[in-house]
């Protein structure tokens, strides 16, 4: 990468007795699945473009614990979570800010339950805040013109009520959004929540990304916006299932936003 991206950590700033703004929490995905390390990157850019005073845990971060409970283990679950918790509370951490709507909702929700109590924002929250007070200014038309359809990720949208930031932040690119006919508290999971991510599907005629796929394509899309990684790849999966990967590119909105 030709420009040098500046990610400090906790531990840093804790040495310079200095508290950061925000705690950007990466999550598994955006650390070891390459395609959501871009994810990560453009977030991190964005940041340093804005001028944000964040802080990653780095090796101190662990899986939230949230696949586990979702497969039923609440055991591991809370082993991950009390030990998480336990870090962001040396820390001090006040405010958390997630690229994955999965951490979001399990850090926000089901942490207080354990004692971990913190101000958690999805990264499209935090955009939209880092424009509306003119941190961020967004130049370039590089999406005019452009049909964009966004996927409403389960675990901001329907289990969170956030439906409006991801889209307020997709208009500042000055792109045409169109919306799929199930869109907001009716649009489908992309198939990936719930640990199913990790299974193999079941019987039956047609995978749920491919279904979710579909319902993308009748909007004629250039690009489907995604704010999940794990969205991003069943959308990835279901674009290329209908052979539709050299026309139509599925994009996190960090990374829309990090190339406008």
């Amino acid at each position: 990468m030709s420009e040098q991206l500046k990610v400090p950590t906790m531990a840093e700033y804790m040495a310079e007795g200095k508290q950061p703004e925000i705690l950007f929490w990466v999550g598994s995905a955006g650390s070891y699945d390459d395609r959501a390390k871009k994810i990560t990157k453009a977030f991190v850019k964005i940041l340093n473009k804005a001028n944000v005073d964040f802080a990653v845990l780095g090796t101190e971060e662990s899986n939230t614990g949230d696949v586990a409970k979702r497969a039923g283990n609440e055991f591991l679950f809370q082993m991950q979570a009390v030990m998480n918790i336990e870090v962001l509370n040396a820390y001090e951490v006040k405010r958390i800010v997630t690229c994955d709507p999965h951490s979001f909702n399990c850090i926000k929700n089901e942490y207080p339950n354990l004692g971990g109590n913190y101000d958690v924002v999805h990264h499209t929250q935090y955009i939209k805040e880092l424009i509306s007070s003119g941190r961020l200014t967004l130049e370039g038309n590089t999406y005019k013109g452009k049909r964009i359809t966004f996927h409403d990720p389960c675990y901001l949208g329907r289990a969170n009520s956030e439906y409006e930031a991801p889209r307020d932040v997709l208009k500042k690119t000055n792109a045409n959004l169109v919306e799929m006919k199930r869109s907001k508290n009716t649009a489908l999971c992309c198939g990936a929540g719930g640990a199913q991510m990790f299974k193999e599907p079941e019987k039956g005629d047609r995978d749920i990304n491919v279904l979710r796929t579909e319902d993308a394509l009748e909007t004629k899309p250039d690009i489907i916006a995604t704010g999940c990684p794990y969205c991003n790849t069943m959308m990835t999966d279901g674009i290329k299932a209908k052979e539709k990967e050299n026309e139509i590119s599925v994009m996190d909105i960090a990374e829309l936003i990090a190339n406008t």
